[in-house]
């Protein structure tokens, strides 16, 4: 979570409503829901890593799933020791965490 470029805010907006990634690449620089800013390709990218991870669950509507993503019971859990802001990864635990999503198996 402290390696992703989501802000508490971000993940206080999913507790009431859903986000999908065009809205969150268009709105992100308003909002300061992001501490860099992230296309629509890496932001979904991000809520993948976030669903594989039981942080988010993608929304349900009367057809199916949707885009949009919210927070999960298990998301509030994890966020529930960071009243104030996320802190930020330092180099070494942003190069472990990168090397654990992308290449688990080393």
């Amino acid at each position: 979570m402290r390696c992703l470029p989501f802000r508490q805010a971000f993940y206080g907006h999913l507790e009431s409503r859903a986000l999908g990634s065009n809205d969150l690449a268009r709105s992100q620089a308003a909002t300061g829901w992001c501490f860099r800013p992230v296309g629509s390709y890496e932001a979904e990218g991000h809520l993948i890593w976030l669903i594989q991870l039981g942080v988010l669950r993608r929304e349900v509507d009367g057809q199916g799933l949707t885009e949009r993503v919210r927070l999960t019971p298990l998301g509030r859990q994890v966020l529930a020791p960071w009243t104030a802001e996320i802190p930020r990864a330092n180099p070494c635990h942003q190069l472990w965490g990168w090397l654990q999503r992308h290449r688990p198996r080393l």
